[in-house]
């Protein structure tokens, strides 16, 4: 063993080897990859790039220079007014916009945007990531953390490589800040996907780990095969897409639970490389669509935890989607490229989940700080706990038919 090596240089030589990362561990190409696709000789010599390429289906939410020039697509790259006044645009290159996110990318042919998950092959956008996990592992729903949905269920939970942000502080920052061939895996189909959490007895399965909004043509049609066949599905993202793709995940997921990293734009822009304006927008759109909503604020000290920002996100979140929302405030650990930083005081925690209840908000807990009594769910009329946790496991459950077994009141959330 090489004991120089990097964790990252560690992982992706063994996911080379054959192998998948289960939790930020990784199990053997004979284990799960045989299991999930028949195909244990999963790693291949040499570069995996012009294969994965050659592989890659289409990829769905963009625009291109070589497409029909519809005023919609010309919109989609150039504002009304150049349109209006039509303007002759020379497009020798062959671009593509990719229309995914809010980094709205224009992609030079040959090359990829951000996420490194979608690349330009010929004016045409690709998905690099359509069935291709790296990470699968079975967790507790409340690990995600979901803590208003199907609590006590264990997640089949799933990830490729890449994200659209660069948050200094990730915790899965080799999976999510990595490129599709760093990790080697076979193509594995959607059905093969729900059945794997079927064998498994997992009644969810989650798309997580790293920003799964890359991988969106292969988590829909996963999500799809599973309401079919009786399975939820429930998305944990940076919530920086745009609108439509978001329509199409709403429309076929059960549960959605964003991380609202900080309400300031100078943070969301130092630290993640990234604007607040989308995410607040994805989380109203989520709000109205009915899909269930949860929220994270990982409280970083010094970057994100003064009174006002606090107080700020907890008013908007009252004001904007309403006080029934569930908010963790979870604590955070010296990870990627911000080791300088000390772990959250559990008092910073504390003071957090006060504001935001002095704010409304019914459901706010104290995250990543397991035996707390921030754990709990508490009913919001008699104050008794009606969910008692520490951590990731139930310890009491006193919602019956989503009310609350000592007044009767109802409990916000999805319970079967």
């Amino acid at each position: 063993m090489n004991l120089g090596r990097t964790r990252r240089e560690f992982l992706i030589a063994t996911a080379r080897s054959g192998g998948i990362l289960v939790g930020g561990s990784c199990l053997a190409g004979s284990g799960w990859l045989a299991y999930l696709a028949g195909d244990p000789a999963a790693a291949a010599a040499g570069d995996p790039l012009p294969e994965l390429i050659r592989a890659a289906p289409k990829a769905r939410y963009w625009t291109s220079t070589t497409a029909a020039k519809a005023a919609a697509d010309c919109l989609a790259c150039h504002d009304a007014g150049e349109v209006a006044a039509e303007k002759r645009h020379s497009h020798e290159q062959k671009l593509v916009k990719c229309l995914l996110c809010a980094q709205s990318c224009l992609i030079g042919d040959g090359e990829r945007g951000r996420c490194r998950a979608r690349i330009n092959v010929g004016g045409e956008l690709r998905s690099l990531v359509y069935g291709r996990p790296i990470t699968i592992h079975v967790d507790p729903i409340e690990k995600k953390p979901f803590y208003h949905f199907l609590p006590g269920s264990a997640a089949f939970s799933m990830a490729t490589s890449g994200c659209p942000l660069h948050c200094k502080f990730c915790q899965n920052w080799e999976i999510s800040q990595a490129r599709p061939e760093d990790y080697r895996s076979p193509a594995v189909a959607p059905e093969q996907i729900v059945h794997a959490a079927t064998a498994r007895n997992a009644p969810v399965i989650a798309f997580t780990y790293n920003e799964p909004t890359v991988f969106t043509e292969y988590l829909t049609d996963i999500a799809r095969v599973a309401r079919q066949q009786g399975r939820r599905s429930v998305l944990v993202s940076c919530g920086f897409m745009n609108e439509a793709p978001l329509a199409e995940m709403c429309e076929v997921l059960d549960a959605i639970k964003i991380d609202l990293k900080g309400f300031s734009k100078d943070f969301y822009r130092k630290v993640c490389d990234a604007e607040l304006e989308p995410v607040l927008r994805s989380i109203k759109q989520v709000a109205r669509s009915g899909t269930h909503l949860e929220l994270v604020n990982l409280v970083v000290p010094t970057l994100n935890d003064s009174e006002k920002m606090l107080t700020e996100l907890a008013k908007w979140v009252v004001g904007e989607i309403g006080p029934d929302v569930p908010v963790h405030f979870t604590r955070f650990h010296p990870d990627y490229q911000l080791l300088n930083l000390p772990p959250t005081p559990k008092a910073t925690l504390e003071r957090a989940r006060a504001i935001a209840m002095d704010q409304g908000i019914r459901y706010a807990f104290v995250g990543n700080w397991p035996g707390h009594p921030g754990n709990h769910t508490y009913c919001p009329k008699c104050g008794k706990a009606v969910i008692e946790r520490n951590g990731f496991f139930i310890l009491g459950m006193h919602v019956k038919e989503g009310r609350c077994k000592f007044c009767q009141t109802k409990i916000a959330g999805v319970w079967r």
